[in-house]
């Protein structure tokens, strides 16, 4: 096999990262898997040193490896956790260069890994709830549209995260008297044997609960919310707000609200099932962008990340058809 009938597809997450080297005839050549991928915290060098190992490993399983350099192929596809800024995604395509694998590069934020693998052409919208929120969107043309989706200071409200600390400021308050009265001040704490709210804040700012676990109360709260709680039922159904407000801005800044378009729906909040979040999101989804075609995309996104790859160097429909099989999609 020449190594540059092959193409490299990354996704690099927060906690892990998935490596596949594709021929361009949509065979799976040889994979690997790595730590996360964090920019922020470790600094580009660090981070870059992470995925060049996971490369290398599939590389090698791939015999793509060039004789007395590093693997070279046709086109690097890179869906990279917090390449969030346009500014972002070009330090960090500079630096993948830099590493020699390719000279085409191409860097976007992981969330267009979940949507390419979610339609049959790049064209649609995706929103992921996972630890976080973020919403993008794509034409064939190229054209894209993308929210910053790095906190509140950017107008995000939702993610795993986000709805366990809203989760507890409501059972706090209710617990003290300032608010609602709700379940939620009784079934957090129990998810840690606690019998009060205070115990579990102490808890938490003591560090006796670290922190980290604090996205365990997630889907405490959902459980509620489906045992009838008022306030973790509002939740809920904000979180569909935010999901459905999200989707149709990104339709209409493509032109796609009047036209029939998948809007892809991925991350462990959203394909997990739940009944009232999904009922409120496909009811106002008919509502608000009537020709929309929602979905759950249980893919592993890398097959997103491969697709782009293969987009780019113009391969066959049948070359995509075989790599979605390979993946069971």
């Amino acid at each position: 096999m020449g190594v540059t009938r092959s193409v490299l597809a990354i996704d690099a997450g927060n906690s892990k990262t998935d490596v596949a080297v594709v021929g361009t005839d949509g065979s799976v050549l040889g994979t690997a898997r790595g730590g996360g991928f964090q920019p922020p915290a470790v600094g580009v060098d660090a981070a870059m040193r992470v995925l060049s190992d996971t490369v290398e490993r599939a590389a090698a399983s791939a015999g793509a490896t060039a004789q007395g350099g590093p693997p070279r192929f046709a086109h690097v596809a890179a869906c990279l956790a917090n390449a969030d800024l346009p500014v972002e995604e070009q330090e960090l395509t500079a630096a993948l260069r830099g590493l020699g694998w390719s000279r085409s590069v191409e860097v976007r934020n992981d969330t267009f890994a979940i949507l390419r693998a979610g339609v049959e052409e790049p064209r649609g919208v995706a929103v992921v709830c996972g630890a976080g929120i973020n919403c993008v969107g794509m034409l064939p043309d190229g054209r894209t549209a993308r929210f910053p989706a790095i906190g509140k200071i950017s107008g995000d409200w939702g993610g795993g995260a986000g709805l366990a600390e809203e989760a507890l400021w409501f059972a706090a308050r209710a617990e003290d008297g300032r608010g609602e009265a709700t379940e939620l001040a009784r079934t957090l704490p129990a998810h840690f044997g606690l019998d009060s709210m205070y115990a579990l804040i102490e808890a938490l700012h003591l560090g006796r609960v670290p922190p980290v676990r604090k996205h365990e109360l997630t889907p405490v709260l959902f459980a509620t919310a489906a045992r009838g709680d008022g306030v973790a039922g509002a939740i809920v159904d904000r979180l569909a707000d935010e999901v459905v407000t999200m989707a149709t801005v990104a339709l209409s800044r493509l032109g796609l609200l009047d036209e029939e378009a998948p809007v892809v729906l991925g991350g462990s909040v959203l394909a997990a099932g739940h009944p009232r979040l999904d009922t409120r999101i496909t009811a106002l989804l008919c509502a608000r962008a009537p020709k929309a075609a929602p979905s759950v995309v249980t893919s592993p996104p890398v097959l997103g990340a491969a697709l782009l790859a293969l987009d780019h160097v113009g391969a066959e429909e049948e070359a995509r058809a075989g790599l979605r099989s390979h993946y069971g999609a």
